[in-house]
């Protein structure tokens, strides 16, 4: 697994225990920063940590806009924590091209998602992305 794609899984691992527990994720990003022995907690899994919970607002307006027939709070929370780290990703990690952010989230939902999952964010982070260069001008 690449080092990015670890990454990603990594945090997911804290967005999701976040929410899961109602605890912070920022106060879990720093306890596994602090305490964890492995798998460590990369710059890049931080950064889609602290990305997501700074933006978190305007990612679930867009999620709520392009999830056709889904409310945010219905989604797994499996997919609604990739979708937001996707969102990220399209819109306010420059270095990342919009299919690979796409495509990640896509795999990741396939090894630990639904079956329907994989289409689902597929059609959902593509649907942000024909826009995205709109977005993007306007954050």
């Amino acid at each position: 697994m690449r080092a990015r794609t670890k990454a990603r899984k990594r945090a997911l691992d804290i967005l999701f225990e976040s929410e899961a527990r109602g605890d912070d994720p920022l106060e879990v990003l720093r306890n596994r920063r602090e305490t964890d022995d492995a798998p460590p907690v990369s710059d890049y899994a931080a950064l889609l940590v602290q990305g997501v919970v700074e933006h978190r607002e305007r990612i679930d307006q867009l999620l709520a806009e392009h999830a056709e027939g889904w409310t945010v709070a219905r989604m797994p929370a499996v997919d609604r924590t990739l979708l937001r780290i996707g969102v990220f990703e399209l819109l306010w990690v420059d270095e990342i091209d919009d299919p690979v952010a796409i495509t990640e989230a896509v795999e990741l939902a396939r090894t630990l998602s639904t079956d329907d999952s994989p289409r689902f964010l597929n059609g959902v982070l593509g649907r942000i992305a024909d826009i995205a260069e709109h977005l993007r001008a306007t954050r």
